[in-house]
């Protein structure tokens, strides 16, 4: 499976809810967590709730099954872990709060 591949499937999936600031950071060589993290904001909780959803459905179409899941329910940072993918999806504030963009900026962007 091309991880590089399944990541632009999971940008486009949430472009089309109208993510914002979606990043696709390449890992590899930097970290063992993952290869690829993506990171994306939304203005509000049902905003994020539909990116993630549209994630999930659109890499399991594509023959990738979701191994964890954290913060659907708060609805103010979506965590979906793909095992080789790992994907933010935050509001405004704790996107700055976090501030994994900073954090990762070793990282190139894809």
């Amino acid at each position: 499976m091309d991880m590089l591949a399944m990541s632009k499937i999971a940008r486009d999936a949430l472009d089309d809810k109208f993510g914002k600031d979606i990043k696709v950071l390449d890992l590899r060589g930097l970290s063992n967590i993952a290869d690829f993290f993506i990171i994306a904001s939304g203005d509000n909780s049902n905003q994020l709730r539909a990116m993630a959803d549209n994630v999930e459905e659109k890499l399991f179409k594509a023959g990738m099954k979701l191994h964890h899941s954290e913060g659907y329910s708060g609805g103010i940072w979506i965590l979906l872990d793909f095992g080789e993918i790992i994907i933010h999806i935050f509001n405004k504030e704790q996107r700055e709060f976090y501030s994994l963009d900073r954090v990762w900026a070793d990282a190139k962007e894809v």
